[in-house]
Order: structure tokens, then C-alpha cells, then sequence
């Protein structure tokens, strides 16, 4: 089965969310601070499988950009600079669907690095 395709996105400035229908009927409303510590990039994701700390610090970040990368992904660029992650259909659509378990786990490694920094 093919990826779900959006059918609209909407950059929600004044909510801090963008918003993804995708065309298996599905909408997302996704948090500025979850998409950029969820990004796909490098810097969030770490090189070659290492795994990197979590990004922190986000909490009032921005979308200030959404540029369309070809007809699979589009380019969110962040007010603090960051704009190197790709956001494939695919991958918004997972983290609309699997927003709570994904938040959960974010949350708890940043938890836990703030008490390994403590030690």
C-alpha cells in the first residue's frame, strides 16, 4: 500500500502547529517543538546509528517556512536556524498517527538526560 498523500498543509503560526490532511482521511495538528525535536535530520537523528541526546530547549520555537522538496517532502525551516531535515509524507503521516507514544518516549530521554547531567 502506498504512503497516505496530503491533501493540505497548513502552517497554523498563531497555534504553533502544522496542520497535515492526508488523503486517507486522516488530519494532524503537529507541534512546532515535536516536529523540531522529531526532525529528521542528522543533528537530531546522529550519524551512522549513534544515538544522539535528546534536543532540548524548543519549547517556543517556530516554523517560519514550509518549502515543498519535489512531490514527497517538504522543508520546515525554524526560527532558530534549523531547516536541514526532510519531512517526507511518510514520515508526517507516522508522526501524526504515532504522536502520543513518540512525545512520551521524547519526554522520558530528556528526563532522564537532565538527571544523568545531575550526577
Amino acid at each position: 500500500m502506498d504512503a497516505p498523500q496530503p491533501l493540505q498543509i497548513t502552517l497554523k503560526k498563531a497555534d504553533r502547529v502544522l496542520e497535515v490532511s492526508f488523503d486517507d482521511g486522516r488530519v494532524y495538528r503537529l507541534g512546532f517543538e515535536y516536529l523540531r525535536t522529531h526532525s529528521p535530520s542528522a543533528e537530531v537523528k546522529g550519524h551512522g546509528g549513534t544515538p544522539m541526546p535528546p534536543v532540548v530547549g524548543k519549547e517556543n520555537v517556530r516554523v517560519v517556512g514550509v518549502e515543498p522538496v519535489g512531490q514527497y517532502a517538504v522543508r520546515l525551516v525554524f526560527d532558530d536556524g534549523h531547516d536541514s531535515g526532510l519531512f517526507t509524507w511518510k514520515y508526517l503521516h507516522e508522526l501524526g498517527s504515532e504522536h502520543p507514544r513518540r512525545w512520551a518516549e521524547y519526554r522520558q530521554r530528556v528526563q532522564a538526560a537532565a538527571q544523568a547531567a545531575q550526577q
